[in-house]
C-alpha cells in the first residue's frame, strides 16, 4: 500500500483470479457470441498477457500501443454500482490475432471498429480478445469494451482499491487501479491521452485529470466532460465524486483548480482550502529547481475519505484531510508531476526514482526556506539509523513487489540524492536532474539510466556509490564529503545548462524506452 499519511508527520520530523468465461455452443472453448475464433497461429501472433515487468507478470499487455482512452461510466452512489463503456484507441505493434486488456469488471460486450468481437476471461483480470481477422501491424483501431459491476467487490494482488462512502467516491491507488473502472494496458511503459465523461446523479460534482470540458444535463443525472491533454500512466487516471467546493485561477498563465469535499467539517474544509492555494507558488518554485511544469493545468483535491495516504494524480494530486500546515506534503506530491508521473518508471522496481526524488524535493524545499540544509540532513538522518538497522538491508534499487513504499525507498533514496549532490558538486547535480526530467519527459526511466547519466555529466565513475547507496551494503555506506557552504545553497536557476550542453560526447540523443 502507499505511504500512509502518519509518514507525513514522519517526514516533517526527519526533515525538521475468477473462473473463465463459458463459451456459447459451436465457438471455440472460451469464446463468447460475436466473433469467429482466432486465424492460425501462422497468419500472426497473439499479444502477451503481460509487459514484462517481473514484479506483475499479469500488468499491463503485448501487441500493441494505446492512444488514447475515451471512458464513458455511470456511478451510482446508493447501489455503488459502476456501467459504463470504454473507447480504447490503440495501433497493432505486430500481426495480432489476439489481445489482452487488463479489467476487472464483468464484461457484457467488446467491438472492434464497430463489429463485434469474441472475448473471454481466462482470469479475472484479464480480458482476452479476439478480432474476426488477425489486425495488421501499424493497424489503427478503436476497441470498444462495455461492462457493469461492482468494484468495490473486487481485489487484484491482493489490494481491493475502490474508496467509496454512500455519498463520495475516490478512485485513488499505486500501482494498480485502473482496472476497476475502465479497461487499460495498465502499465506505465503504455501511456496514453485521456477523455473521462462521469455521470453521477444531479447535485453532484466530478472531479478528474486535466481540464474540464463541459457537461451535459440529462433527466436524473449529469454527464461531466474532463480532458487529459498530455499522456498518462493508466494509474494516474482518476476521478472524484460527490459534494465539493471548487476554485479557480491562473498563476503565471496556467490554470488551476483546487477541490474540497464538502463533507469535512466547515474548519476543515477551511484549512484545506488554504493549504491548496499554495500549489500554484509551489508549482512555480518547483519550476526554478528542475525546469517548466510538464502539464497544461494544476491543482489538488482533499477528500473527506480515509484512504491513509496522499497520491500524485497527473495534474491534480487528491490529499486526505491533513489539516492547513502540511505544506511538504504538497512539496512531495507536486514534485512527482516531474519524476513519477512525466517521467514515469520503466519497471516497479525503480520506484526510487519516483519517491526518493520527491523526497529529496521536500528536503530542498525546507532546505531554501529556512531550515536544515541537504548535508546537514543527510548526516543527522544517516546518525540516525545505526547499522545494524533493518533500513539498510533494503535493496532500494530492487526492493520487491512487497516493499515498493516502505521507508527506504522514500529517505534512503532521498540520501542518494543528497549524497549525490556532495560527490558531484552543485552544478552537475542540478544538471543531471534537469537534463533527467528533459530527456525522459512523457516516457519512462530506468536505475540504470540514471546511473549512466550521472556518470556522463560528472564525468565520474559512480558505479561503487551508486552500489552503496542503492544495493543491499554489509554495512551502512559513510556520508560523502559535504559541498562547500557558497555551492550548498545555490540557485538551480543559475546552473542551468542546455541539456544538450552536458551530454559529453558519445551520447547523440536521449534514451528512451
Amino acid at each position: 500500500m502507499r505511504r500512509l499519511v502518519v509518514a507525513a508527520v514522519l517526514v516533517a520530523a526527519m526533515l525538521g483470479s475468477g473462473p473463465p468465461s463459458i463459451g456459447a455452443p459451436g465457438l471455440a472453448p472460451g469464446l463468447v457470441p460475436g466473433a469467429v475464433a482466432s486465424a492460425p497461429a501462422s497468419a500472426g501472433k497473439a499479444g502477451s498477457a503481460g509487459i514484462g515487468d517481473p514484479y506483475f507478470p499479469r500488468d499491463g499487455n503485448g501487441g500493441y500501443d494505446v492512444r488514447r482512452y475515451s471512458v464513458h461510466d455511470t456511478y451510482r452512489f446508493a447501489s455503488r454500482r459502476l456501467s459504463g463503456h470504454t473507447v480504447v484507441r490503440l495501433v497493432a505493434s505486430q500481426r495480432l490475432t489476439r489481445f489482452n486488456l487488463d479489467l476487472l469488471l464483468p464484461v457484457t460486450s467488446v467491438r472492434i471498429d464497430g463489429r463485434a468481437a469474441a472475448f473471454d476471461r481466462p482470469r479475472r483480470h484479464e480480458l482476452r480478445i479476439t478480432p474476426r481477422a488477425p489486425i495488421p501491424a501499424g493497424t489503427a483501431v478503436r476497441v470498444k469494451v462495455e461492462y457493469a459491476g461492482y468494484p468495490d467487490r473486487l481485489a487484484y494482488a491482493g489490494e481491493s482499491n475502490w474508496l467509496a462512502s454512500s455519498g463520495e467516491v475516490v478512485t485513488m491507488n499505486e500501482p494498480h487501479m485502473a482496472p476497476w473502472w475502465f479497461p487499460a494496458n495498465d502499465h506505465p511503459r503504455d501511456k496514453a491521452r485521456f477523455d473521462l465523461h462521469l455521470r453521477v446523479p444531479h447535485g453532484n460534482r466530478v472531479i478528474a485529470n486535466g481540464r474540464p470540458d463541459g457537461r451535459t444535463r440529462g433527466p436524473r443525472m449529469t454527464t461531466w466532460h474532463w480532458r487529459a491533454h498530455e499522456p498518462m500512466a493508466t494509474y494516474l487516471a482518476f476521478f472524484a465524486a460527490g459534494s465539493f467546493t471548487v476554485e479557480t485561477g491562473r498563476r503565471n498563465g496556467r490554470p488551476w483548480l483546487n477541490a474540497v469535499s464538502n463533507r469535512l467539517s466547515a474548519s476543515a474544509r477551511t484549512a484545506s482550502l488554504s493549504l491548496l492555494r499554495e500549489t500554484p507558488r509551489l508549482v512555480h518554485w518547483l519550476e526554478q529547481q528542475l525546469g517548466p511544469y510538464p502539464f497544461d493545468t494544476t491543482g489538488g483535491v482533499v477528500t473527506s475519505l480515509q484512504p491513509g495516504f496522499a497520491l500524485e494524480n497527473q495534474t491534480r494530486p487528491v490529499y486526505p484531510y491533513v489539516g492547513g500546515g502540511a505544506v511538504t506534503l504538497l512539496v512531495h506530491e507536486l514534485a512527482h508531476q516531474w519524476y513519477g508521473d512525466d517521467v514515469s518508471v520503466h519497471g516497479w522496481r525503480d520506484i526510487w526514482l519516483n519517491e526518493g526524488f520527491a523526497t529529496f524535493l521536500e528536503v530542498r524545499y525546507r532546505e531554501t526556506h529556512g531550515g536544515q540544509a541537504g548535508a546537514d540532513w543527510l548526516r543527522s538522518s544517516y546518525d540516525g539509523y545505526g547499522a545494524a538497522n533493518s533500513f539498510w538491508a533494503v535493496p532500494v534499487a530492487d526492493p520487491g513487489p512487497g516493499r515498493l513504499f516502505d521507508d527506504p525507498v522514500y529517505y534512503r533514496g532521498a540520501m542518494t540524492l543528497q549524497a549525490l549532490r556532495n560527490v558531484v558538486g552543485e552544478s552537475d547535480f542540478w544538471a543531471v536532474m534537469r537534463t533527467w526530467a528533459a530527456d525522459h519527459s512523457r516516457h519512462t526511466g530506468s536505475t540504470e539510466q540514471f546511473r549512466a547519466l550521472a556518470e556522463e555529466v560528472s564525468g565520474q565513475d559512480l558505479a561503487a556509490f551508486f552500489d552503496a547507496w542503492l544495493v543491499s551494503p554489509p554495512s551502512p555506506p559513510t556520508p560523502p564529503r559535504t559541498v562547500s557552504a557558497d555551492q550548498e545553497f545555490a540557485d538551480p536557476a543559475e546552473v542551468r545548462p542546455d541539456p544538450a550542453e552536458v551530454r559529453r560526447s558519445g551520447r547523440s540523443s536521449p534514451i528512451r524506452q
